[in-house]
């Protein structure tokens, strides 16, 4: 696409501003100055750490045609030099340009592929997942998530690295999904992904919320601001899918235009009648719309997945999908990673997720049932959402019987503070140091402990990094694979037991 095109169908009001324009043309759309290949259009995007404007000189020796920032223009002599003649054109929103941008370049992609949006405190990778298999059921279909991204049944390694990509990844993902005869793309939306914009000007033909609890508030500020940027998924979708139990249903559904619901209340128009959960599987049984019920079975540990399960039946119907189909399909659902992944079902089963609030803990933890004890190894994010650190480890101390607190990505803050929050949390509990609650800072120290505790009927989870590939410690990130650590705590145990 030329730049004097791109520059006009996107960005209206600063072709006004900006004058004669080079006819290039424009290889690609890029914020990352590292990004930047020849043909480039570089947007100086202001972050809360990083000012795109310094790095302009390397967007530009790099082969960027042109440059669009928030500034007045480049009457900074530094700038003006940085651009070596290069057009610097002027918005009011660079956050929004970016999306504008990318979306005018891929062709507006969303407007030619059905958008499913899931957004929710927990459980929207799951739902996500779900959505897509039994959609894939019928169609080629993608998938964008935190934990996992696929075109069909491929994975796309690249598709971002965020719970969502910056705008530039999420239409360039789509275009690849219409280019790749895709007939729906689901797309976990975050509240960050929301309030950022790395999600406008993405078309959604529906959306699913799966539920609401306190969550990002160093981000958001309060609960409210959170709410309402999840809710304003439901204002850009002609249709959604509510969680009918939520206590926030009300003012969800009053930001929806059209909607169903599901969940176990008894006005839900897919009501789940009846759960039983087992180490590694799921049965329900639910009725629907079309007032008959229908048994179902999902290969996932945790009762909570009906809730997730129940909402992908009811979204794949609005898409056509027929709900025998759904549940035959949900069947051979092949799992997500990190999501009560089971890593080991017998003798004891062990099971890694990624319940990093008190609520997802809670669910997962009270739902697993095994016939003996619950193991659960927890730990906090530093430098996100202080508050919750009490409650996690309140939760882990009333539904397991060992808690092993550990490090999660302490980044910057002391982890022995972090402990000390969680530890009293647990303790005002009913939990006591050395006994039932013990605090092991190494993570991977901390999971072999858990490991080496389990007797058979045990279950042990360990919650909080599922899927997540690295663990921050101070400014370095290191690689992590929680399952990796897991089996190798196993074969430890079997070569020093044998059992």
């Amino acid at each position: 696409m030329r730049l004097r095109e791109l520059i006009a169908s996107a960005l209206p009001e600063a072709t006004e501003r900006a004058g004669p324009l080079p006819d290039a043309v424009v290889s690609t759309v890029v914020q990352d100055a590292r990004r930047v290949t020849p043909g480039a259009l570089f947007v100086a995007r202001r972050g809360a750490r990083f000012d795109g404007h310094d790095f302009v000189a390397d967007a530009v020796a790099a082969g960027a045609v042109a440059v669009v920032g928030a500034r007045s223009g480049p009457s900074d002599p530094a700038l003006r030099a940085a651009l070596s003649g290069v057009p610097y054109l002027t918005v009011a929103d660079d956050r929004a340009a970016v999306a504008a941008l990318a979306a005018t370049f891929h062709g507006d992609p969303s407007r030619r592929i059905r958008v499913v949006g899931v957004t929710g405190t927990d459980g929207k990778t799951t739902t996500s997942a779900l959505l897509w298999w039994v959609l894939q059921g019928e169609a080629p279909t993608g998938l964008a998530t935190t934990a996992l991204s696929r075109l069909g049944e491929v994975p796309v390694p690249d598709a971002g690295g965020f719970t969502t990509p910056e705008a530039t990844e999420v239409q360039a993902f789509l275009a690849r999904a219409v280019d790749a005869g895709m007939r729906h793309v689901v797309l976990e939306s975050s509240s960050h992904g929301l309030a950022l914009g790395r999600l406008d000007r993405v078309r959604y033909a529906q959306a699913v919320w799966t539920n609401l609890s306190p969550e990002h508030l160093d981000f958001h500020g309060t609960l409210e601001a959170y709410a309402d940027t999840k809710r304003s998924l439901l204002r850009r979708a002609p249709f959604a899918v509510l969680n009918r139990d939520d206590a926030a249903y009300p003012a969800f559904a009053a930001d929806a235009a059209d909607a169903t619901t599901y969940g176990a209340d008894p006005d839900a128009a897919w009501r789940l009648l009846r759960t039983d959960a087992g180490a590694a599987e799921v049965a329900f049984r639910f009725g629907a719309p079309d007032g008959r019920e229908r048994s179902a079975r999902l290969p996932l540990a945790g009762g909570f997945n009906a809730w997730n399960a129940l909402a992908a039946i009811a979204s794949a119907a609005h898409e056509g999908v027929d709900p025998d189909a759904a549940v035959a399909r949900l069947a051979t659902f092949p799992g997500v990673p990190g999501r009560m992944q089971v890593v080991q079902a017998e003798p004891f089963a062990v099971i890694c997720d990624f319940a990093h609030t008190a609520p997802a803990l809670e669910k997962a933890l009270r739902t697993l049932a095994p016939a003996g004890r619950t193991i659960v190894v927890i730990g906090a994010a530093g430098e996100r959402d202080p508050g919750k650190r009490g409650p996690l480890g309140a939760v882990a101390a009333r539904h397991a019987d060992l808690t092993v607190l550990t490090e999660e990505d302490p980044r910057g803050e002391d982890p022995e503070a972090i402990l000390d929050a969680l530890e009293a949390g647990a303790r005002a509990a009913g939990a006591t140091l050395g006994g039932d609650l013990l605090r092991v800072p190494d993570r991977t120290e901390a999971i072999r402990t858990a490991i080496a505790a389990a007797r058979p009927g045990d279950a042990v989870v360990l919650a909080g990094k599922g899927h997540e590939a690295t663990l921050q410690r101070g400014a370095t990130k290191h690689p992590w694979d929680e399952v990796a650590v897991a089996r190798a705590a196993l074969a430890a145990r079997r070569e020093a037991t044998g059992d």
